[in-house]
């Protein structure tokens, strides 16, 4: 059991509660035993499926980050955001013949982008947002690609836009497009396909299969 000074107050929800000193938010909530950890999902960083709203005790404005990454403190308080209700957006891209102009067909609203950075403060990623969008508007389609490479789809860049963009729904068209339409097939990958399939490696995938098969009466004794 942890001692009085190893424990802090942290208010979520409006409700106050005394945990570990050293655990994350997220922590907290298990510690506490509250049901609103219920949905979510890794716990390390990786889902995106607590976001959260989190107001340090010696300032007045509110943060965004991940409840299992923020640090709690004394005084610290919070809330869990949840799943912000995107717009469903449905392409084919084998259908799509230029990828670039049906960017601004699918998502309008990336024009109206006013470049005020708050999207890049939302990150808990530290993603730079507004420079992946502006650079999806100009169709360089594989520098979004890789800005986004560690995007956990948490939605926080979503909620903060005033015009009601959504990066990281856009960051997965370009992804997908660069990958489908713009980008070569990786020559070793494309040489390890054809060698499985002549058959090259049959002879050790009978091995595996026959290693895995279970011990009969026989052999188990």
């Amino acid at each position: 059991m942890n001692d009085a000074h190893d424990r802090v107050h942290i208010e979520f929800m409006g409700k106050v509660f005394l945990v570990s000193e050293g655990t994350t938010l997220l922590g907290a909530l298990i510690e506490a035993g509250r049901d609103s950890v219920k949905e979510i999902g890794c716990s390390g960083g990786c889902c995106g499926a607590c976001g959260v709203l989190y107001r340090r005790p010696d300032e007045s404005h509110v943060r965004t980050g991940l409840a299992c990454r923020v640090p709690v403190q004394d005084g610290i308080s919070f809330s869990l955001v949840g799943q912000y209700p995107l717009r469903r957006v449905e392409y084919n891209l084998s259908e799509i013949s230029d990828p670039k102009q049906a960017l601004f067909d699918l998502f309008p609203e990336i024009t109206t982008c006013r470049s005020c950075g708050l999207c890049v403060q939302a990150c808990p990623q530290g993603i730079e947002v507004q420079r992946a969008m502006w650079c999806a508007v100009f169709g360089d389609f594989a520098e979004v690609a890789a800005l986004f490479k560690s995007c956990v789809q948490c939605g926080l860049c979503t909620r903060v836009c005033s015009v009601g963009i959504c990066p990281f729904q856009i960051a997965v068209y370009a992804s997908r497009a660069q990958g489908s339409h713009f980008t070569g097939p990786a020559p070793d990958l494309v040489a390890r396909m054809t060698s499985i399939q002549s058959g090259s490696y049959e002879k050790e995938w009978k091995a595996v299969l026959r290693s895995q098969a279970p011990l009969s009466d026989q052999e188990a004794r």
